[in-house]
């Protein structure tokens, strides 16, 4: 049976998209506490179920899919942009599709808007009109209010009219930071990404019997299961090493492993790989916040989605990437040597190069080094820097990097960086090494 709070989940999870929720009405409905009501309208807003909107409530929203994590909603928007809304609250659930800034004379920006765009414009009325008569929604730059007759047209149309204090410029940056920052999200590959959901999954189960681990054996051919509860739970792991020499009538739950590892399903799938090298595993159970088992991760999945990840084209930069792609091969028949510029943005207040771009250009060096001997990917374990030296901008770094060990699972680097034939970092690396097995 499920808990209270994965009921109101799923009662939440029912309620039309665009319904005000109220932990008072929460409580009401399902008879609960407040205080387990807002326990749950906080994890749905973690899903992205409801969102809570100052001076307007918590509504119902369409939980989006990840190919379209890019695009906003006007509720998300009210509160990028610290706004107020004026009307057309109903239609606060809906998707923004682009946005349009309203600069230009009347008839020139009204071919740019679009059903389910968003113009962005000053305290022009008849703007403010024709954009909603065309489908679109509006936000109000520099704290201006709009007519009554504007208010009503956007409650009856269901499109949001928004009012915000900041100006055209500073409303449409901050958009794009969301978005943008969205899509170096969607970059991120998680557990929920790849797994093998549990309808498609062999399980076991704690009223089964070894026996039936053999019949699931002779059907698959895989070794491994998860074993679950009653409840959807995951409780052990079964594998082949547990069932040798055990009488087949044995139930499972007295051969089984107990607390097995499992991950989030919001976990990278970079750290369910360092997990399951760490700990030797070939098979991750991925459960949700309940424990409930959402599916599996093999050791073959996670490998082949680290190596997707790689050829992936790049949609938004993080920091490090900025940093990685400047840095060069220099070819001397010397050993592995590289470069790097160093950009006014890579420095700290005393105009020298930070330490977070020094680590960077030492765990890019040495796993650059390490490729070249060993394909596959690295989780750094260790970092020891020995000397740094205060590096100016505009200044040209060598990154000199020394293979000292490699085994199957391991490497260890020594990692030298040099300005004008000068050592100004010295570091040593220890990585695990993520490859196929042989």
């Amino acid at each position: 049976m499920a808990t209270k709070h994965e009921q109101i989940i799923e009662y939440i999870e029912s309620l039309e998209i665009g319904s005000k929720i109220s932990v008072r009405q929460i409580a009401k409905a399902l008879s609960v506490s407040e205080g387990t009501a807002y326990r749950a309208i906080k994890e749905a807003e973690n899903q992205g179920v409801v969102s809570t909107i100052e001076r307007v409530g918590t509504i119902r929203i369409e939980r989006k899919l990840k190919e379209n994590i890019e695009k906003l909603t006007f509720a998300e928007v009210v509160n990028i942009v610290d706004g107020q809304v004026l009307g057309g609250r109903e239609g606060l659930h809906k998707t923004l599709n682009k946005f349009v800034i309203g600069a230009m004379k009347l008839d020139a920006m009204m071919r740019y808007v679009d059903p389910g765009s968003l113009l962005i414009v000053g305290n022009r009325e008849n703007a403010h009109e024709l954009a909603l008569n065309s489908g679109a929604a509006v936000l109000i730059t520099g704290g201006f209010d709009t007519t009554e007759e504007v208010k009503r047209l956007a409650d009856s149309l269901k499109l949001p009219v928004i009012s915000s204090s900041y100006d055209s410029f500073t409303v449409a940056t901050m958009i794009n930071r969301a978005i943008y920052d969205q899509l170096i999200k969607k970059e991120i590959v998680l557990a929920s990404d790849i797994l093998i959901p549990a309808e498609n999954t062999h399980l076991l189960t704690t009223s089964d019997d070894v026996e039936k681990w053999y019949e699931q054996n002779h059907k698959t051919q895989h070794s491994r299961y998860p074993v679950i509860d009653s409840q959807m739970k995951v409780v052990g792991i079964v594998t082949s090493k547990d069932i040798i020499g055990m009488e087949r009538s044995t139930s499972i739950d007295k051969v089984m492993t107990r607390s097995p590892i499992t991950v989030n399903h919001k976990t990278s799938v970079a750290s369910c790989a360092h997990i399951m090298i760490w700990e030797g595993i070939e098979l991750l159970p991925v459960v949700n916040n309940s424990q409930k088992l959402l599916g599996i991760l093999t050791r073959q999945d996670v490998l082949k989605s680290l190596q997707m990840i790689q050829k992936q084209p790049q949609v938004g930069e993080t920091f490090d990437d900025l940093i990685t792609s400047s840095i060069t091969e220099v070819k001397d028949g010397q050993g592995p040597k590289y470069k790097f510029e160093v950009t006014p943005q890579m420095t700290n207040y005393l105009g020298t190069v930070s330490y977070g771009v020094m680590t960077t250009l030492v765990i890019e060096g040495a796993s650059r080094a390490l490729r070249k001997i060993k394909k596959g990917d690295i989780v750094v374990e260790n970092l020891t820097f020995y000397f740094i030296k205060p590096v100016q901008m505009e200044s040209t770094i060598e990154i000199v990097p020394r293979v000292l060990e490699v085994s199957r699972k391991f490497g260890k680097v020594d990692v030298e960086l040099y300005h004008e034939g000068a050592v100004v970092g010295k570091a040593l690396l220890l990585a695990q090494l993520i490859g196929h097995r042989s």
